[in-house]
């Protein structure tokens, strides 16, 4: 059954707080650790609005968001919190997404997001690997189960 115009936004919102929802559950609730991170807003706007684009792609959300993440951490433990340094990072982490050809746009506030909360190394697992693998497995359950869209269009 295809699902009307008119209800796709509702259901594309009501997709995007189910899966930031459980994040959250599972930061705020649990002990299983950070899960949610404030660029993983956008990301589910991109999976469930923009899903058929190149940077809703599995492979671009996992190794968008790592990369991002691993040169906001470099920056922090090399030269620190400084306007260069967010300004270097964050084009830096938008050079090497489009060299690498894993271009997630939420994923260009990671250097950001880890020079104002002065996170380190432990951040890359929780909540990068572990939260984009969570996005990508409900995103594909989503999508593909019950909105019945033709998501991913490719894994790598």
């Amino acid at each position: 059954m295809k699902i009307p115009k008119n209800i796709e936004p509702i259901l594309s919102g009501i997709s995007a707080a189910i899966v930031i929802g459980v994040l959250a559950f599972l930061t705020l609730r649990t002990s299983a650790g950070i899960w949610l991170m404030f660029s993983f807003g956008a990301t589910v706007f991109i999976v469930f609005v923009l899903y058929n684009l190149e940077t809703a792609q599995p492979k671009n959300i996992f190794f968008g968001h790592l990369v991002s993440l691993l040169v906001g951490i470099i920056f922090n433990e090399t030269i620190g919190f400084s306007f260069y340094s967010l300004g270097l990072s964050v084009g830096i982490a938008v050079t090497l997404m489009v060299y690498l050809n894993i271009m997630h746009p939420p994923a260009a506030s990671n250097p950001l997001v880890v020079l104002f909360t002065d996170v380190s190394y432990n951040y890359i697992v929780f909540p990068v690997i572990v939260g984009t693998i969570a996005i990508i497995l409900m995103s594909v359950f989503i999508n593909k189960i019950i909105l019945k869209r033709n998501y991913p269009t490719k894994w790598f």
